[in-house]
């Protein structure tokens, strides 16, 4: 099986400098042995218990030849993902101007976020929204708009309290002292911030709902409510009972067994998501316990962990999936 970005990888991210790194990486090798040998009896991917008909990867990253008029603006919505995880995929493609023929990876393979597998899990981290179908086997994504910094969405879990189609936006007086010029009741329409449809939380003045203003979508660019495409509202209002359980969590590296490869996916953490969308360069950032995670999913395969390939996946974090196992014999 052949990953986007398996091999040749290069870009900015994550500090894991080549000292630190080197010695990071290091000890987690002096400790594999020993956690090998603790988990030697361990099975792979060994699923939750009620959760092992979901998959722990949905889709396949696209590789698509740009077109003259194509924008990484205006692509996203097309191949349904974000801005930024379009941007992080793509770091030296030209946003405005790709190019004619100028190669762009899609990233539409998700590792699915560790949480209960219940109802909506919102993934700050990758800026998304997984549903977890009652058939037990069908997990649908969205990409989403979340929280700007100052106004981040929090994590933590609570439930669908109330739905609304053609919703009206009462503006909180946080915004409106930020933006006075607004006025207190924003009604159904184009102008309403909220789209066609809305998901009101338990949280109080948190929702998850559409927006007029699509370009948003794969951003942090909202006062903490998620934002989704129209066309996503809309289908997901339409399957989401009142009571339905939302977990949100913040993963920007995920790990999982797929198909016999250990796969692992970085995405930019928030403050490196700002980043992107602004064109800049991303900042380092460490991620120590990665090594750990890594050790610990492999079990008995942690001498086959190709670190250095970690290292270009940990510092470009690109969200594409990338399998981190060297090759060996079926045994590990």
């Amino acid at each position: 099986m052949r990953w986007p970005g398996r091999r040749g990888e290069t870009g900015n991210g994550d500090r894991i400098s080549k000292r630190n790194g080197r010695r990071l990486l290091a000890g987690a090798l002096g400790v594999a042995a020993l956690l090998a040998a603790a988990l030697a009896g361990a099975a792979e991917n060994t699923p939750a218990p009620g959760t092992s008909a979901y998959p722990p990867m949905i889709g396949k990253a696209i590789r698509y030849r740009a077109k003259h008029e194509d924008t990484l603006i205006r692509l996203p919505r097309r191949f349904n993902v974000g801005y930024t995880e379009l941007r992080a995929a793509n770091p030296h493609v030209d946003p405005w101007l790709p190019g004619a023929g100028t190669e762009i990876l899609v990233p539409t393979a998700h590792i699915v976020p560790e949480a209960d597998r219940k109802g909506l899990v919102l993934n700050l981290g990758d800026q998304r929204l997984y549903y977890f179908k009652p058939d037990g086997r069908t997990v649908a994504s969205f990409p989403v708009g979340i929280g700007m910094e100052g106004w981040s969405t929090p994590t933590g879990r609570t439930k669908v309290v109330r739905k609304q189609k053609r919703p009206t936006w009462y503006v909180p007086k946080s915004i409106r002292a930020e933006r006075p010029y607004l006025p207190k009741v924003v009604p159904p329409g184009p102008d309403n911030p909220l789209g066609s449809h809305a998901l009101y939380l338990g949280w109080q003045s948190y929702l998850v709902h559409g927006t007029n203003k699509p370009y948003g979508i794969g951003r942090r660019a909202s006062h903490g409510c998620v934002r989704l495409y129209p066309e996503d509202i809309e289908r997901l209002f339409g399957e989401i009972p009142v009571g339905t359980p939302v977990t949100v969590v913040d993963q920007p590296v995920k790990i999982a067994w797929v198909e016999g490869e250990l796969m692992l996916e970085a995405h930019p953490t928030q403050t490196q998501a700002d980043q992107v969308e602004a064109g800049d360069r991303m900042a380092r950032e460490s991620a120590p316990e990665v090594a750990y995670r890594l050790i610990y999913a492999a079990r008995k395969k942690a001498g086959r962990l190709d670190w250095p390939l970690i290292r270009r996946t940990l510092k470009r974090r690109s969200g594409l999936p990338v399998s981190v196992l060297k090759p060996g014999d079926a045994a590990g």
